[in-house]
């Protein structure tokens, strides 16, 4: 017994020294590794040492901001989370970091509800934007996500949220001579094969084609059939945003397709506050970055006038998210000039952009759960300071 007891002790002694060891050892390591500035995983910046002044020390941002920087920069960082989620997954967890693990390999994203009072600003908003020119036609389109369209694809037993409910909400709230440009429908019917990414939270370059087709409709114009375009798909490698914020890494990647116009046509797109210009609305370098929906527009910018091959001197205004860089492509053949601002980004004022450039049409196009996210839109009609 005696024996026992001793080896025993010295079992546990030689755990204890092991750990710390381990620990020790991934304390040095953490702390002589070079910071990282951006995850490709995550696909976001991950957080800098912070700067150690009286001020931040006292008033708790430094200690804060470093247990921020210990988190983002702990060594091997991307596996640990993926071991997470492979425990959670195994436990039979469905949902992780806001991001439920869907039937048929889909990741779908969690729809928050709006914080009381937020949806009254930014209908007041949208209502001081519709005034900024005599006859101007406002047009809003708020695009349900995934969980709403495809909630058959959710986990059983989750929640589908009340955001249709939202939605409509909003539509009764704008004032009657604002046009409501509903799209659940049309994506509703065409959910199949794919009008979401699986692992994105975007819809796809074919649901956005289809909720071009609806907008046309509202708008007066002839919408082009998706028999006018040859559909070329440029990668089939596609991890996005969801797949980088729930950590749930055993799903098949995505492809992103771009719908190519057989008639042909030109345009010029001008990067604004870059002052950059190309001749393409498509950023092929960026296939191989871990982002590859940026594909579209390079991505979000703060500005970018597009100019195209008509010649009517009709001129729109896209306030968006980035679900709108995917179908502003489609809307180049029936306008002479497409401005796209993205308020995020955006520090001037739009209305005085509106006068200025003598725009007749308005069109406000967010997915959801930006809409009801995104403070920048709760000033988007006030003058810039």
């Amino acid at each position: 017994m005696i024996l026992i007891n001793k080896y025993g002790k010295r079992s546990q002694s030689l755990i204890a020294m092991l750990l710390l060891l381990f620990l020790g050892g991934v304390l040095i390591v953490n702390l002589f590794k070079p910071s990282t500035s951006f995850s490709e995983a995550e696909n976001r910046s991950l957080e800098q040492l912070p700067q150690l002044t009286l001020h931040s020390l006292v008033s708790g941002k430094f200690t804060s901001g470093f247990e921020k920087y210990i988190s983002d920069q702990f060594m091997a960082r991307d596996f640990w989370i993926g071991v997470k989620s492979d425990a959670d997954r195994a436990m039979g967890k469905k949902e992780s970091n806001g991001v439920y693990l869907g039937k048929d390999g889909y990741l779908i994203q969690k729809f928050a509800p709006p914080a009381d009072g937020d949806m009254e600003m930014k209908v007041n908003a949208i209502h001081s934007l519709a005034k900024a020119a005599p006859g101007l036609r406002m047009f809003v389109m708020l695009v349900p996500t995934a969980a709403s369209v495809l909630a058959d694809k959710l986990p059983d037993y989750a929640p589908a949220g009340e955001e249709l409910a939202y939605l409509d909400q909003v539509r009764r709230s704008l004032h009657r001579d604002i046009r409501f440009v509903d799209v659940y429908p049309a994506l509703h019917a065409q959910r199949e094969p794919s009008v979401y990414y699986k692992t994105d939270h975007h819809w796809t370059t074919r649901g956005a084609f289809y909720a071009y087709q609806e907008l046309s409709k509202r708008m007066g114009l002839v919408p082009k059939k998706e028999e006018d375009f040859t559909i070329r798909t440029v990668t089939d490698e596609f991890y996005g945003s969801l797949y980088s914020k729930s950590g749930f890494r055993y799903v098949a990647p995505d492809s992103i397709d771009l719908y190519m116009p057989k008639a042909g046509g030109s345009c010029t797109v001008e990067y604004v506050e870059e002052g950059q210009i190309s001749n393409s609305m498509y950023a092929m370098d960026n296939l191989g970055k871990k982002d590859k929906y940026t594909v579209f527009f390079d991505g979000n910018h703060s500005f970018i006038r597009i100019t195209t091959g008509l010649r009517d001197g009709t001129k729109l205004l896209v306030v968006k998210d980035s679900y709108a860089n995917s179908l502003i492509p489609f809307l180049t053949p029936h306008f002479s000039e497409i401005y796209v601002v993205d308020p995020r980004y955006y520090e001037n004022d739009l209305k005085t952009l509106i006068q200025e450039r003598q725009i007749r049409d308005v069109l406000l196009l967010y997915n959801a759960n930006t809409f009801f996210e995104d403070p920048s839109l709760n000033r988007l009609a006030e003058p810039a300071e």
